[in-house]
C-alpha cells in the first residue's frame, strides 16, 4: 500500500513539473513577442530596452508616437499617471487672453496643451484629463500664480489615488521634474514655477481660497490717500455688479467678497521722476473685469474728479440699480498675483529653480535695455509747449452719476426671457 502511495506522488510531481516546463516556455515566447515589438517601437531608440531582455514599462518622456506600431499603443495604454497641480507664469502682451475658447490665438491655456502634447506628458485628450483652471484672465493681463490642475504622466506607480499632498524626497527625486520638462518646450513668455500631488477630488477653481491681483500705475498728480480711502470701502461683501462687466445670461449673484486693499509705492522712478506705485486687492473670487473697473472709479477719485463717497453709492445698488457707462482701466499693468490653496506645497528641483532665475534675468535686461532705447529717444525731443493733461481731463470729465447708465439685471434678465419665449413661440409654430 505504501508503495503505490509512493508511486502516486512521484506521478504528481512529473505532472507539475511539466506544467511548469509548459508555462515558462509560454512566458519565454510571450516575452520574446513584447521584446520584438520593444524594438520596433521608436523609443528604443534612446536607449531605454532592459537588460536580459526583461520588459519593463518605461513611463519617462519619449519619442513614442503610439500611432506607428501596435506596440506603442500597448505601452501607453498603461503608462502611470497622477493628478498634479501646477504653477504657471506668464506675461500676457501678445496673448488672447488665459483660456482657449477665446476663439482666437494665441492664448496661454493653448500654448500650454501643445507643450503637454510635445512632452508625451498628457495621459489622453484634455477632456480625459480632468482639466480645470484657477482663473480666466483677459487679453494682455499677467500672472505670476495662476494654478492649474489634470492627470500628466508619472514615473511612479499607484500615484493616482493621492488623499495627501506630501510628497517624499524619494518620490520627488523619481518622478518627472516636470517644471523643467515643460519649460524646456514653452513659449518664453509662459514658465511653471512649480507643481504639486493634489486629490482626485482637487479643482482649481472652487478649491482656491483666495485671489489676489496687483494693478501698477504712475503716480503722477494722483491723490493716493483720497484713492486708499476710496479703497478701504470695497473691504466686506457687497454686490459688485456697477463694477463689472455684467454676464445677465451665465451670472445671477453679483455678491463678492474682498478682504484687502491696499496701495503702496514700489520705490521706483521714471525718467522724469514719476514714481512706480501699486494697487493690491484680494479676494475670494472676482467678477468679469472686476478689478479693471474698481481700478478705473478709482483713478477719477485720484484726479479729484470723483468723491470718495462715491464707492458707497455704487455698491448701493437699491439706490443705484444700473451701472453708469464709463471706460475700464487698461489691461496690461495688471497682475493675477497669488492664488491661494489649503495644504498646497508646489515643487520646483533646485535645477529647474536656477534655469527659471536665469532666464528671467535675462528678460529683465533686455526689457531695461530697451527701456533705455526708448528714454534716450525721448531725451532728444524738445520738453517746451507741453501742456497741462490734467486741466483738459477736467474740463471734459463728466460725473459719473449724472452719465448714461446701462441696462439693470432684471432689465436684461427680462430681454433674454423674451427672447427665448420668442424663439420658443416659433419652434411650436413650426412643429
Amino acid at each position: 500500500m505504501a508503495s503505490v502511495d509512493g508511486r502516486d506522488l512521484v506521478s504528481d510531481l512529473q505532472a507539475q513539473v511539466l506544467a511548469l516546463r509548459n508555462r515558462v516556455e509560454e512566458l519565454e515566447k510571450e516575452n520574446e513577442r513584447l521584446c520584438s515589438q520593444l524594438s520596433r517601437c521608436r523609443c528604443s531608440k534612446d536607449g531605454n530596452i532592459p537588460s536580459a531582455g526583461l520588459f519593463v514599462e518605461d513611463s519617462s518622456p519619449t519619442n513614442c508616437e503610439p500611432r506607428e506600431k501596435p506596440g506603442c499603443q500597448e505601452r501607453s495604454q498603461h503608462r502611470a499617471g497622477r493628478y498634479v497641480a501646477l504653477k504657471i507664469m506668464y506675461f500676457g502682451q501678445r496673448f488672447y487672453g488665459f483660456a482657449s475658447e477665446a476663439q482666437m490665438d494665441p492664448t496661454i491655456e493653448s500654448e500650454i496643451f501643445k507643450a503637454l502634447e510635445r512632452t508625451k506628458l498628457l495621459i489622453g485628450t484634455k477632456e480625459d484629463s480632468r482639466y480645470s483652471r484657477c482663473g480666466r484672465t483677459d487679453k494682455g493681463v499677467s500672472s505670476t500664480g495662476q494654478v492649474i490642475s489634470l492627470y500628466l504622466r508619472s514615473n511612479l506607480k499607484d500615484t493616482g489615488g493621492y488623499t495627501n499632498n506630501h510628497t517624499t524626497t524619494l518620490e520627488v527625486r523619481g518622478e518627472i521634474d516636470y517644471v523643467r520638462v515643460l519649460n524646456r518646450v514653452l513659449p518664453g513668455d509662459i514658465r511653471v514655477i512649480g507643481w504639486c500631488p493634489v486629490p482626485t477630488d482637487f479643482h482649481s477653481r472652487f478649491s482656491c481660497l483666495s485671489r489676489e491681483y496687483r494693478y501698477l500705475f504712475w503716480k503722477g498728480n494722483l491723490d493716493v490717500l483720497a484713492m486708499q480711502q476710496a479703497g478701504m470701502k470695497f473691504i466686506g461683501e457687497y454686490d459688485f455688479r456697477n463694477f463689472c462687466k455684467m454676464d445677465a445670461a451665465n451670472v445671477n449673484n453679483y455678491r463678492r467678497r474682498i478682504t484687502f486693499f491696499d496701495i503702496s509705492s514700489l520705490d521706483r522712478r521714471s525718467i522724469d521722476v514719476d514714481e512706480l506705485w501699486a494697487m493690491t486687492i484680494k479676494g475670494s473670487a472676482f467678477l468679469w473685469h472686476q478689478v479693471r473697473c474698481m481700478v478705473a472709479v478709482l483713478f477719477m477719485v485720484g484726479h479729484g474728479f470723483e468723491s470718495p463717497d462715491v464707492i458707497d453709492v455704487l455698491l448701493d445698488t437699491k439706490k443705484t440699480p444700473r451701472k453708469p457707462q464709463y471706460n475700464m482701466a487698461p489691461e496690461l499693468p495688471l497682475i493675477l498675483r497669488f492664488c491661494e490653496f489649503e495644504d498646497l506645497e508646489f515643487i520646483c528641483s533646485s535645477d529647474a529653480r536656477r534655469t527659471l532665475h536665469e532666464h528671467l534675468k535675462n528678460e529683465v535686461q533686455r526689457h531695461m535695455l530697451q527701456a533705455a532705447i526708448f528714454n534716450e529717444a525721448l531725451s532728444c525731443l524738445s520738453t517746451a509747449g507741453r501742456s497741462s493733461e490734467s486741466s483738459r481731463k477736467n474740463k471734459g470729465h463728466i460725473p459719473l452719476l449724472r452719465r448714461a447708465t446701462e441696462p439693470s439685471y432684471e432689465e436684461r434678465r427680462a430681454k433674454l426671457n423674451m427672447k427665448a419665449s420668442r424663439c420658443y413661440s416659433a419652434e411650436m409654430s413650426q412643429s
